[in-house]
Parts: structure tokens; sequence; C-alpha cells
């Protein structure tokens, strides 16, 4: 969690979050056999918050969560940009309860029809929160407020259901000067794994060193 102001003080259950996640299976522990990232990094661990979006009352109880950081901290929020493709779900939940004009933003420009790469109508000078599903190194969901900063909008925050916590993350978000929060991270939901015995303390152990050097990670074992 980066939090540049330091009057911003709401706090979501990141446990109560955490054991959502795991109770629909959304967040897979398999250091066994790990995952392979888009990125070509070897994970004992892989985050799918579209998998939230098959139980209603997941869903809700996170849709609600997302909505209150939003009502919380950016009461004078003009519109909301969801991330594609997997923040575009819950953008359109929150935009939809708090009532907010609603945007999202592909990686790159369509390559055929008009070639947009913001999608929704929008005007130079709105303030925008976005609303991403997962932070893992930050990459991806600054070049989203880079877009929206380049067409005039004032990127006000961002919010994530997830964040993984690297310290890439921490350093590229910081370095961005914008206002982000995350409803749940990876240190609190290895401890709600534990806790539910889920997992060993010595599983809990390779998980956090994991943490440490991701992307050597699979070389080392």
């Amino acid at each position: 969690m980066y939090l540049p102001h330091a009057n911003f003080v709401f706090m979501t259950d990141k446990r109560a979050v955490a054991e959502k996640l795991l109770q629909v299976q959304a967040v897979k522990l398999n250091p066994e056999h790990p995952y392979t990232w888009a990125s070509g990094w070897k994970s004992p661990v892989y985050c799918d918050n579209r998998r939230v979006l098959s139980f209603p009352f997941v869903r809700d109880f996170i849709k609600s969560e997302l909505c209150s950081v939003v009502f919380e901290q950016f009461p004078d929020c003009a519109l909301l940009a969801g991330v594609a493709t997997a923040g575009i779900a819950w953008g359109a939940m929150v935009a939809d309860q708090l009532k907010l004009p609603y945007i999202y933003v592909r990686p790159k420009p369509k390559e055929h029809g008009l070639g947009n790469q913001v999608e929704g109508y929008y005007q130079e000078g709105q303030s925008v929160v976005v609303l991403e599903d997962l932070v893992s190194t930050g990459r991806s969901s600054l070049q989203v407020v880079e877009v929206l900063q380049g067409l005039g909008l004032e990127v006000k925050g961002m919010v994530s259901i997830f964040n993984y916590g690297f310290e890439v993350a921490e350093k590229a978000i910081a370095h961005s000067g914008i206002w982000y929060y995350s409803l749940t991270d990876y240190a609190t939901l290895i401890g709600a794994a534990l806790e539910k015995k889920l997992i060993s303390p010595d599983v809990e152990e390779l998980l956090l060193q994991w943490r440490k050097d991701p992307a050597n990670w699979g070389q080392t074992r």
C-alpha cells in the first residue's frame, strides 16, 4: 500500500478480503508445480480475481469494499477507469453502484474500427480514479495512468483488489506520486492461508522467500 497523503486513513479489513479470495479459490498456491507468468517468472502463487465474479455474495463483498474506498477517499471523483481486461467488470460494477461515469483502458489502441485505446466518454480535466484487479510489478497499471494523463485527465489515485507487494511496484508507484490502495496483499493472504491450515509453516517460508526475488526464484530451486 502506498499512501503519499498522510490524511488518508481509510482502511479495509485486509484479512477478510484475503479470506474471501481463498474461499472461492481465486488465489491458488502450488509451490510444487509453479505457474509461469506472462513475464516468464516462475511463481508458486497465482491470483485470478475473475473467478470471484462467479460467486455472487463474495463478488458483492469485494464490490462494496472497492466502493467504500472510492467513496471515502475521492468524494469529488468525476470518472472511474477500469483496466482491461480483468479490471473492466469491477470498474463497471463500482461505477454503477456509485453512479459515476465509466471508461476502460486497453493495453494498446485497437488495430481496427476507431482505433481507440480508451473506451467511453470523458472530458479533458476530469478527475479519475483507476480500478485494477491486481498489481504485480505495477508496470501495466502505471501505463494506464500515463495514458489517462496524456489525454488531459487528472488521475487522483488507483485502487486494486490484490497486491503482491513487490518492491519494484512500490518504488514505481511512489515515483508516480499517485495515491494507491489495495484491499488486500500477499503477506496478509499467506498469513490467512497458514491460519486456516491451507499451507504448512515450511510452505509459508517458501512463499515469502519467493516474493523477495521472484524473477530468479525458478532458477534457484
